[in-house]
């Protein structure tokens, strides 16, 4: 049986970590490469870290510390932020990325998912998805959340694996940081569209949030999250002890 993964989501700008609810409100957390270290020695299966202002502000991600952050760890490392063209690809992969997401560099230009993916393989290319609802249809959001694309979710995703996206991140922006749970409804949508691993992102407020994610639907292959990671809400080796115990398929640290 193929383990549920636990990533944690390092939201980068100006070199620090930060986070905030439905994607405003940004407070300092930490330092991206201490934080980084800390994941990878206590039980997370993966690492995403994305520059959360390289899209919004017309630049290429910061290199220097994503570099830090890949020589400290020792899990997969997932990067996103300012992806818009094969040689943004070439430069994350050549700094220590396993795998790029990209997002608003995908909806500026479709094709980048297909030329990705022919280059580097689909499993190097994780689309990342900011979605929210909007007169009740779930709609697409570019530039961190910020600009209402008026596509509609489902069938962009679709679009895209079908590119060669090889995974897919589904950030809700109606949950996101809210701690009220996992958008199930979004998820559940996303999961009868493809067969290709999904990634649950915003909402995750207590271990329960995870039990019911993964219970609810066997078809979400991780669930992300941030603060209450960063905050020592929940440990990460507790919470997967407590999913194991539960049924769940977990890789434990020994």
């Amino acid at each position: 049986m193929i383990t549920k993964r636990i990533i944690p989501c390092l939201d980068v700008k100006n070199g620090r970590v930060v986070k905030g609810v439905n994607f405003e409100g940004l407070n300092d957390v930490s330092s991206p490469v201490e934080l980084a270290r800390y994941y990878s020695e206590n039980g997370a299966d993966e690492l995403v870290f994305y520059d959360i202002t390289a899209s919004v502000e017309g630049r290429a991600l910061f290199t220097d510390i994503l570099r830090e952050v890949a020589s400290t760890i020792f899990i997969p490392l997932t990067v996103g932020g300012g992806i818009n063209t094969l040689e943004d690809f070439d430069r994350v992969l050549k700094c220590g990325a396993d795998k790029v997401s990209v997002n608003s560099g995908a909806i500026r230009n479709p094709s980048l998912i297909c030329s990705a993916a022919k280059r580097y393989g689909d499993q190097c290319v994780v689309l990342s998805v900011d979605v929210k609802r909007v007169d009740g249809v779930f709609r697409v959001f570019a530039k961190g959340g910020r600009e209402n694309t008026g596509m509609e979710a489902i069938s962009w995703i679709k679009r895209c694996v079908e590119d060669g996206a090889g995974e897919i991140v589904v950030n809700s922006i109606d949950t996101d940081g809210v701690k009220n749970g996992f958008d199930l409804e979004m998820l559940q949508a996303v999961c009868d569209a493809v067969s290709v691993p999904v990634i649950a992102s915003g909402g995750a407020g207590c271990m329960e949030h995870f039990t019911t994610l993964f219970q609810t639907l066997p078809g979400v292959d991780a669930g992300l999250a941030a603060s209450i990671f960063h905050f020592g809400e929940v440990k990460i080796s507790d919470l997967k002890t407590k999913l194991a115990g539960e049924g769940i398929p977990m890789r434990i640290l020994r």
